[in-house]
């Protein structure tokens, strides 16, 4: 359920409660704001959004332009270790998708949060009426197939707490990832739905969110026979009924839950002890003294406590759901007794929950920025980090990817120049004679790039441009040695251009980024010595935030 706005206890690091607040108030905007905006939306001083927001730059979670935040690729990170813990993401995702390859629909997993359902995995179809709901989107239990499982397992506080949410807010407005409810009353019936869900094993969502909009869900129990999780299949009623739902879907559904349930089983289970000390993550590049050097930078608008205790919930992740405070501030550098605050803060923030001395992260971590920005494609992962490019070697910059036999631009930011490189995003070149073409070409697997250039028909664009097939091969040999292409003159006379390749988490190369320029600006020498290296500095920023983005999101390339 959304935040309830309790007072803080008194050892509470009041920064920290506001740096949480500020990215949740972002993350409600969908991403961004004027500083003024939240200034009004926090009810902190503007004083205040300004220090917190300058921190959080610092950080790499946001992203200030001008008089505005954007919440930055990297706040991906504080997702990442929930759903790094949670495992339940990395066991049962690749089911979750197969299932919806075969049913071709949209399949979704989800976790009880509170008197709510939160998303954690989506395999989505893309249509032009399609499933819109994001990893870590909050829907209230009650207009939800998972809902009436989860509550199955509610005891009287429970269904006390989602009374009095229900009472307070009868339209649903605080979900912001449903429309408002036109008739207040409904949903009331939850205590019915629940029996149901109990008798059968198994709910059907009736248009229930919203009209058009039918899903199926079935629960997943993990070896304690409690529910780990609830696998839906969503559709719109263009394509199936609720009745024809239960009757083609529900057998594949309960087959595939069967097969997670089996994979959990089988999957190692993390000890109940906390990690011995060898095997927890070292500071995050020594965390105490990144913030120290921060503060001695920045001055007085960096807020050291801030930094250090939102790199807390990154000490979580995989084979470390569960820490003490002793593994937590190992883990970070942090002293114990600053590691103690800051869980402190963030269990009242309701980002961590404490059992015994060992300390969990909470489905509301994913409230920090995760649904907004798991739609990021590379293009707008790419896009700041070229306008810096362009800013410091005074060039066009651009990212492309393959597309066949062209390279197709899906970003770009171009200089003020009179003689500029006049290309738009969806610009399509032929791939041999391009710099970017060439290290995307260099990129492919050997199989593919012998077959590319047994079939390739390269004309002679200018007077230097290399045609000839063997040529071409040694070409690509090199870019793939020495990790970029410099093409001097052969797409254009007078166009000299360098790339390097751009690769995602698991080293494959998906796009590449170059920089172009009239060949009186630099010698072939000067674009090695001068721009290369601040080439190689820029993909390796976007590849930093790729990586981060795509551990549990499909990210866009083109």
């Amino acid at each position: 359920m959304p935040p309830t706005h309790t007072t803080p206890p008194t050892e509470a690091v009041t920064p920290l409660v506001r740096g949480v607040t500020v990215l949740r108030r972002l993350t409600e905007a969908d991403g961004s704001l004027s500083l003024s905006e939240l200034e009004r939306a926090t009810g902190l001083a503007r004083s205040t959004v300004d220090r917190v927001t300058a921190t959080l730059a610092r950080m790499g979670y946001v992203r200030l332009d001008g008089r505005d935040a954007f919440l930055a690729p990297r706040l991906m990170e504080l997702g990442n270790a929930y759903l790094s813990a949670l495992r339940l993401p990395a066991l049962l995702g690749t089911h979750a998708d197969a299932l919806a390859d075969t049913l071709d629909e949209s399949v979704s997993l989800a976790v009880a949060d509170g008197d709510g359902i939160r998303f954690i995995h989506q395999a989505t179809r893309r249509r032009a009426m399609s499933l819109s709901f994001r990893i870590g989107d909050l829907l209230p239990a009650e207009r939800t197939a998972p809902g009436p499982l989860f509550a199955t397992a509610w005891d009287e506080q429970d269904w006390a707490r989602w009374q009095v949410r229900r009472d307070a807010d009868p339209m649903d407005r605080c979900f912001l990832a449903v429309p408002p409810r036109e008739d207040p009353a409904a949903g009331q019936d939850l205590a019915l739905r629940a029996g149901l869900a109990r008798e059968q094993g198994w709910f059907l969502d009736d248009q229930l969110i919203e009209p058009g909009l039918v899903a199926l869900a079935v629960p997943v129990r993990g070896t304690d026979g409690r529910i780990a999780c609830v696998a839906s299949v969503v559709s719109h009623t263009s394509r199936h009924s609720a009745e024809s739902l239960r009757e083609t879907v529900l057998p594949r559904l309960r087959a595939t839950t069967g097969a997670m349930e089996r994979e959990l089983a089988s999957a190692p289970r993390p000890t109940d002890e906390a990690p011995a000390a060898s095997s927890t993550p070292p500071a995050p590049s020594g965390l105490a003294s990144w913030t120290g050097e921060s503060k001695r930078q920045i001055g007085r608008e960096f807020i050291e406590s801030l930094a250090r205790g939102l790199t807390v919930l990154t000490a979580f992740g995989e084979d470390r759901d569960e820490l003490t405070l002793s593994a937590v501030a190992e883990a970070t550098g942090l002293a114990r007794a600053t590691a103690r605050r800051a869980l402190i803060t963030l269990e009242h923030l309701g980002c961590v929950t404490a059992r015994d001395r060992s300390f969990r992260l909470t489905p509301q971590v994913l409230a920090l920025g995760f649904p907004p920005l798991s739609r990021t494609t590379l293009s707008s992962i790419a896009l700041p980090h070229l306008a810096a490019l362009t800013r410091r070697v005074h060039d066009s910059a651009s990212l492309a990817v393959l597309a066949g036999d062209e390279v197709q631009y899906t970003a770009r930011v171009a200089t003020s120049r009179i003689m500029n490189v006049n290309i738009t995003v969806g610009t399509r070149l032929p791939a041999y004679p391009a710099s970017l073409g060439r290290v995307l070409l260099a990129g492919l697997p050997a199989p593919a790039r012998t077959a590319w250039l047994a079939q390739a028909e390269p004309e002679a664009l200018t007077a230097h441009t290399v045609t000839g097939r063997t040529e071409l091969a040694a070409v690509l040999e090199r870019a793939e040695h020495d990790g970029y292409s410099l093409v001097d003159e052969e797409l254009e006379e007078g166009l000299r251009a360098i790339a390097v390749p751009v690769r995602d988490g698991a080293g494959q190369v998906v796009a590449a980024v170059n920089v172009a320029m009239h060949s009186s600006r630099r010698t072939p020498q000067e674009c090695l010595t001068d721009v290369l290296p601040e080439l190689r500095s820029t993909v390796a920023a976007i590849e930093a935030e790729l990586h981060v983005t795509g551990r549990f999101t499909r990210v866009p390339v083109a």
